[in-house]
């Protein structure tokens, strides 16, 4: 460590304690041991390190603003060549996110005081909370690959617990099992590509790795096809933690649990996981095959989630599908080598999504009630919801000027030249994200009054905050852009480009607008409508294809592995004991209780031996 930065420079190590820390102090009321004064000081200890977290990452962005960048590392483990370190990269790029990451967590964790006020495990929940904000900090700000994989996996641990929050309830552990093990798959994967890495670099930190692919990329000195497998084993870990085909159906199933994580998991958690992608992304370039199965599922994350998310009437859902469209544009960016704009997406969708997910968060914590069928006309009960929700939707879609639009205008300016055929993806995604949000605002905010919302009142202060200044914080979005990225200013995207995104905004929003309520609410009886409208309800099929497919193929293996086990095995082994059993029945009627035939016998035993050594020596 170098002795010559600021304090809070080398005690940046800290930035992901506190929301451990957090763990630590809320484990009195969490396990019960503190019962008189209930568990919400278990809150307000987690939203002081927060708060503590914040500040911290407030100060080193503003000298690194002025000084540039450091990376702050630390000795761990060294042995036969292999050095691994743990290591913070504070530079512009990683504070953004850890900023973002923080005030995510700060945001949700006071909408979750109004959203959660009679839980009784609130503590529990906090704790969590802790836990996760610590190891999205991590992530973030990860030096070098070791321990990016390190708390990627704290990340799927907190993932699975927070999805399984309200374990009493079957689905919510369905909905936690699933979402554990399909981030698995794309674990161990990234695994295999890390011990690789480490085998053959050496050196696990990110700027080592990036010399050393540069080098075997000018030499030739790894073949096609090991590059080709480091390169998809490096994708397969983002992929699962940002909800891509064909690893996406996890995020959806995540919707049991609590609406507070929900609204980190769509917006902070999904980031974190780009952000992993982003800094392996000179690794990819040893494979063109990895860089185009990126591009690929890419595409078919942004098309297909759009697609899926305008059938869904379960009102989180309807955005958790959004969130898989979006990061696909985030995952095609990265392919097209364009990071910055990947960057800016990643921050605009983050920040929006949150807001979708808190106003969604309100309309269920006032009417206990997620199917939007079932609601309608909370317009004009709920004005700070409302008013939340319409700025939220500006933001995720190309409206001028907030931020989604300059982020799609640059990801068509950059995609023009050498991969058209991509711009009517973000086009298309655009539209239908469009189409997606009017006819939910049209269903629960403009629709008749139903009875179950007829005397709807507006939030708690506790929720009704943090949407506010969060929809304050998406309007300022443009001008936090240009203030960190300058690049994304208006003179750099061009009109054509502007005007292409906005004309797709209104094909979206005419479209909603046209649709009748009462026929889009219900399925159609005109047979080949309907047939599309289960597609898209049920994501394709895509579940139902993988129960058929490799749910059964691993059902199959089980099926033989037992029967060999019991058949075979078991049998093999029962013969083998009830031999044993004859042998000791016959000694057991030889035993005579005499002693000198036992003497007699062992002597004999001796003699017996002592004749054969002699004999084999002889020989």
């Amino acid at each position: 460590m170098n002795a010559h930065l600021p304090l809070s420079i080398q005690l940046s190590w800290l930035i992901p304690l506190y929301g451990f820390s957090g763990v630590l102090l809320s484990l009195p009321w969490a396990t019960g041991w503190v019962k008189r004064n209930g568990p919400r000081p278990a809150a307000y200890l987690n939203l002081l390190m927060t708060v503590l977290g914040v500040a911290h990452g407030s100060l080193i962005l503003a000298w690194v603003q002025q000084n540039g960048g450091v990376v702050i590392e630390w000795p761990w483990f060294e042995t036969s060549g292999l050095d691994l370190r743990i290591g913070f990269d504070l530079s512009l790029t990683n504070l953004a996110a850890l900023e973002f990451v923080t005030i995510m967590s700060l945001l949700g964790q006071v909408f979750a005081l109004g959203y959660l006020d009679k839980e009784w495990s609130l503590a529990r929940f906090y704790a969590l909370l802790g836990f996760f904000e610590g190891a999205m900090a991590g992530v973030v700000l990860s030096s070098n690959l070791f321990l990016s994989y390190f708390v990627l996996e704290m990340l799927t641990l907190s993932t699975y617990l927070l999805v399984g929050f309200w374990y009493a309830q079957p689905l919510v552990v369905t909905a936690a099992r699933d979402a554990f093990l399909t981030k698995r798959v794309g674990d161990v994967l990234l695994l295999m590509s890390v011990v690789a890495l480490a085998a053959w670099a050496g050196s696990l930190d990110f700027e080592d790795l990036y010399a050393w692919a540069a080098q075997v990329k000018a030499d030739g000195s790894v073949s096609p096809l090991l590059g080709t497998l480091i390169g998809l084993g490096l994708i397969a870990g983002p992929m699962g933690k940002c909800a891509q085909f064909p690893m996406h159906l996890w995020l959806d199933e995540a919707m049991e649990g609590p609406n507070p994580a929900s609204i980190l998991r769509n917006s902070a958690v999904v980031t974190c996981g780009a952000l992993v992608l982003l800094k392996v992304m000179p690794l990819l370039q040893l494979s063109p095959v990895a860089i185009d199965v990126l591009l690929i599922v890419g595409t078919i994350s942004a098309i297909g989630g759009a697609l899926v998310a305008i059938a869904q009437v379960d009102i989180k859902r309807a955005f958790s599908y959004g969130t898989t469209s979006y990061l696909g544009l985030v995952f095609v960016a990265i392919a097209v080598q364009q990071p910055i704009v990947a960057v800016l997406l990643l921050f605009a969708h983050g920040l929006a999504k949150a807001l979708i997910f808190m106003s969604v968060g309100s309309v269920i914590a006032t009417t206990n009630c997620q199917d939007i069928t079932e609601l309608g006309g909370l317009g004009p009960r709920m004005p700070a919801t409302t008013g939340s929700y319409l700025i939220a939707g500006a933001g995720l879609t190309g409206v001028l000027p907030l931020g989604c639009f300059w982020c799609f205008g640059l990801l068509v300016d950059g995609l023009w030249p050498n991969y058209p055929w991509l711009v009517p993806v973000v086009l298309l995604t655009n539209a239908l994200t469009a189409f997606n949000l009017v006819r939910v605002f049209r269903q629960v905010f403009l629709d008749k009054p139903h009875p179950k919302t007829k005397r709807t009142p507006e939030v708690n202060w506790l929720m009704a905050l943090p949407m506010v200044s969060l929809a304050v914080v998406v309007l300022l979005v443009p001008l936090i852009f240009h203030r960190i990225y300058p690049i994304a200013g208006v003179e750099v995207v061009t009109m054509v480009s502007m005007v292409a995104v906005v004309v797709s905004s209104l094909v979206g929003v005419a479209s909603a607008a046209a649709i009748s309520l009462d026929k889009f609410g219900s399925r159609s009886v005109f047979k080949p409508l309907r047939t599309l409208q289960d597609l898209l309800a049920y994501d394709f099929y895509t579940e139902r294809f993988y129960r058929s497919t490799v749910v059964a193929f691993v059902a199959f293996l089980a099926r033989i592995t037992d029967a060999f086990d019991r058949l075979l095995l078991n049998r093999f082994v029962n013969r083998i004991g009830s031999s044993s059993m004859v042998s000791a029945e016959g000694l057991r009627l030889a035993v005579s209780g005499q002693t000198q035939s036992y003497v007699l016998t062992v002597l004999l035993a001796i003699v017996l031996l002592l004749s054969a050594l002699v004999w084999w020596r002889a020989a």
